[in-house]
């Protein structure tokens, strides 16, 4: 069985989900964007094994932590989609205009592309090609929970920016209803920040998205 814990880093406040399988207990990190010291602890104390880092997108506060842990643990790198390289190339000018602190840039060990899967464990995911927010945005889905890992595509109520480089507003409502909408609506989702919700509240709620 999957089993997960949301660990909020940053000033930004920003989702990264530890995740792991209960049965051999490898473990992955999604979104790691930073303190570091906070999600290496969590690893610690959950007695887990760290094999991955996933990412949905190449923005700062998503990916901040992620060539630390990744040199430290000597673990791959996957995702996002390719599109995203021109957000990792230019991670030191994020820093600057964001003032966190500096941080290496770095290219993925594997690009994902949509309906990819992933494994982890016993556990399998698909992986969704949602561009809009960014142009290489994947989301993470975890079918036997009935979970989904969206990044900064969909919030409770809220859908997310599309006024950074490469960002657009008409893609990002497609990549929503296409691909997130065709899923049941008592699938759960864990954005980038904030509560999570599900596929049939914000169909029924989110002003964003109503016909």
């Amino acid at each position: 069985m999957l089993k997960f814990q949301i660990i909020p880093v940053t000033p930004y406040e920003q989702n990264c989900s530890l995740i792991w399988c209960d049965q051999t207990h490898q473990a992955a990190l999604i979104d790691p964007g930073g303190d570091v010291s906070v999600l290496l602890s969590a690893v610690k104390d959950n007695k887990l094994d760290l094999k991955q880092i996933w990412l949905t997108h190449g923005h700062l506060d998503h990916v901040g932590g992620t060539e630390e842990i990744a040199s430290s643990y000597h673990i791959p790198i996957i995702g996002p989609h390719k599109d995203d390289l021109f957000l990792l190339n230019a991670l030191l000018d994020q820093c600057k205009m964001f003032n966190f602190p500096l941080v290496k840039k770095f290219t993925p060990t594997q690009w994902l592309n949509d309906a990819d899967t992933l494994t982890l464990g016993r556990e399998q995911f698909a992986v969704l090609h949602t561009p809009g927010h960014t142009p290489g945005h994947v989301v993470i889905v975890h079918h036997a929970s009935k979970t989904l890992w969206v990044g900064d595509v969909l919030f409770k109520q809220s859908i997310g920016r599309t006024d950074f480089p490469g960002g657009n507003h008409q893609t990002l409502i497609a990549s929503i209803k296409t691909k997130l909408f065709s899923l049941p609506g008592d699938y759960q989702f864990i954005p980038g920040h904030g509560p999570y919700s599900t596929i049939e509240d914000e169909k029924q709620h989110n002003p964003f998205l109503q016909a």
